[in-house]
């Protein structure tokens, strides 16, 4: 199913359309954690996600419970937006052999990531209100409260230390 595409027809067409792309982009970013995590040489950054991996694991689990309580199977969707900003992580992480400069990279990286999640949680929080699903939408909510969460620490950790040392 393709956006704008005769699959979607309702709004609802696309709350659920939109459910299964961030499905899909969550698992993918379970596979890419642990290659940040083993890339990550400052160790506050490699907490860092080392946590969100712990987190991005339950708001999979929340994101099927929103599949359930709407009534939609949990499918994941193919979503080249997450696919480009991994690969473009991976492509990044892979040309800096400075280490603290790899690290601003992988926090960088890891922002975009969040970015991206932001965007997508907030859009589906909005659509379930809409719809009449405030259940869903508290369920959403706590994942776009997370993502908010990471990306503020992220910041944090990259004003305070992360870019600091890469720039000397």
């Amino acid at each position: 199913m393709g956006l704008f595409t005769k699959d979607i027809q309702t709004l609802d067409d696309l709350f659920v359309h939109t459910l299964q792309d961030i499905y899909y982009a969550e698992q993918q970013i379970t596979k890419a954690l642990p290659k940040m995590i083993s890339k990550a040489t400052d160790p506050a950054l490699k907490s860092g996600f080392e946590q969100h991996l712990k987190e991005t694991e339950g708001q999979i689990e929340r994101l099927e419970k929103v599949f359930e309580m709407h009534g939609a199977k949990a499918k994941a969707v193919n979503c080249p937006a997450i696919d480009g900003i991994i690969k473009e992580a991976n492509e990044i992480a892979g040309d800096v052999a400075d280490k603290e400069v790899l690290d601003a990279a992988l926090l960088a990286s890891a922002q975009a990531v969040e970015h991206y999640e932001i965007t997508r949680y907030g859009t589906l929080v909005a659509w379930a209100k809409q719809l009449g699903r405030e259940d869903c939408a508290s369920v959403l909510q706590q994942n776009l409260d997370e993502e908010y969460a990471t990306d503020k620490k992220l910041t944090a950790m990259a004003e305070s230390k992360v870019n600091r040392h890469a720039a000397a």
